[in-house]
């Protein structure tokens, strides 16, 4: 059984420092708590009503939580998930992924995060492919089933394969299976998309390619947008991973660009291939496009406390806006549907947008919520329901519910104002497509 040795406060009673050894034991004036039981005490206030000041490393959670995760990690894990290393055990988490080089380089910044912060952990990562990784012949839109790049991920989740998978935000669906949560959005990079040219187009833009030339992108929000802008273009579906698309633009003559969106660009060092960012006044971008998501079991307490301090405050706010627009509005990779945020001053300000197919029908509005950032994070209620599928226990609730009701509001004046014909009407078109 794994345990803690604290210094044994004056107030603790005889009882406790007298208790049969299987609750503690006192030994030169420590006190040895077994893991079981400082997981189960809250750590701001039973530790602190036991008298346990900062010389404890449990109690000292409510100054540095990061410090004192690392020592309630050494739990046993019920499937014997620890290894030894220099004759001590070590927890092992198991991280999924999917297998592509983007993705495994996304897992490896995460799980590098996490090292850092937990030293005494042992991360393993395993990697496996997705039905979205698989049907390479049919665009996304086309395939006609949610979760493409992320079921495979949570059933091994469910089996207690893994401890935790990454995935790319964009591709999580606003309603998660029963059982499941994401309990970490890393910082935020870019969100924009961008233009990757053929080297025969190297220094042109959209604007200047040659009339009739083929613009690859599966995306139908990216068609919708630019289609309309560019009406002397012709968008074409291009599928694979992003060392695969590439290799078709390059090597085949099928191709004058592609658009890719620059976050994974530069995930993969990439970012001399840019030939053109798409500033949202050209291209909104996908919801929870750029930021990296840390799915869990919404029961697995003790994971959800690991992960919990990666949420960046800012980049999960306007992610939660984002995606309870897109619920509200009931879209999907299915329908053209986009967003931009920006978080400046206390103000969030949501924009979003809906399309058709061909981009000739389209709505965009914007709103704005005071949402002041929390500079401290907080703790909440251990029961705290999910926020479109997030759970954010260290960030104010208040903060959290009001970027929802925003992506709510938005989604609403839009149906409001007809959205929904312009959607139902995308949606039976790209059916029959």
């Amino acid at each position: 059984m794994g345990s803690f040795i604290c210094p044994a406060p004056a107030s603790v009673g005889p009882a406790l420092r007298q208790g049969p050894p299987s609750l503690c034991l006192r030994l030169m004036g420590l006190i040895i708590l077994p893991t079981w039981l400082c997981a189960a005490l809250p750590l701001r206030t039973s530790l602190a009503r036991l008298g346990f000041g900062a010389q404890c490393p449990i109690a000292a959670a409510t100054a540095d939580p990061i410090t004192a995760f690392p020592l309630v990690s050494a739990s046993l894990d019920p499937e014997g998930g620890q290894k030894e290393e220099n004759g001590s055990m070590m927890r092992v988490i198991r991280v999924g992924t999917r297998k592509s080089q983007l993705a495994r380089i996304q897992t490896d910044t995460v799980v590098a995060m996490l090292k850092t912060l937990y030293p005494g952990i042992q991360f393993e990562i395993i990697a496996m492919s997705t039905t979205g990784d698989k049907i390479l012949d049919t665009a996304l839109s086309k395939i006609g089933e949610k979760s493409l790049f992320t079921k495979e991920l949570e059933n091994a989740l469910e089996k207690n394969e893994v401890d935790l998978v990454v995935h790319s935000l964009k591709d999580v669906p606003t309603i998660l299976p029963p059982g499941f949560t994401i309990g970490a959005i890393c910082k935020r990079e870019n969100p924009c998309d961008a233009v990757v040219f053929h080297p025969k187009f190297i220094g042109k833009t959209l604007e200047t390619l040659p009339e009739k030339s083929a613009v690859g992108t599966s995306s139908l929000r990216r068609v919708a947008q630019l289609q309309r802008k560019f009406p002397h273009l012709e968008f074409k579906s291009i599928r694979g991973n992003l060392n695969t698309r590439l290799r078709k633009l390059d090597e085949l003559q099928e191709f004058s660009a592609i658009i890719l969106a620059v976050a994974g660009l530069q995930r993969m060092g990439w970012q001399n291939r840019v030939g053109q960012i798409l500033h949202p006044e050209e291209c909104m971008y996908a919801v929870g496009q750029g930021a990296l998501a840390v799915e869990v079991r919404a029961k697995d307490q003790d994971i959800l406390d690991l992960v919990g301090v990666l949420h960046d405050p800012e980049t999960l706010l306007r992610c939660i806006a984002e995606r309870a627009f897109l619920r509200h509005l009931e879209g999907g990779c299915s329908v053209p549907v986009a967003v931009h945020t920006v978080m400046k001053d206390g103000q969030l300000y949501l924009t979003g947008g809906v399309w058709s197919l061909d981009g000739s029908d389209s709505m965009q509005e914007t709103m704005q919520a005071t949402i002041q950032v929390p500079v401290q994070q907080e703790d909440g209620p251990e029961d705290d329901p999910q926020l479109v599928g997030i759970t954010a226990r260290n960030i104010p609730r208040g903060a959290q519910l009001a970027a929802e009701n925003l992506g709510i509001s938005l989604a609403s004046l839009l149906l409001n104002k007809g959205a929904k014909n312009i959607l139902d009407v995308a949606r039976q078109l790209n059916d029959v497509r």
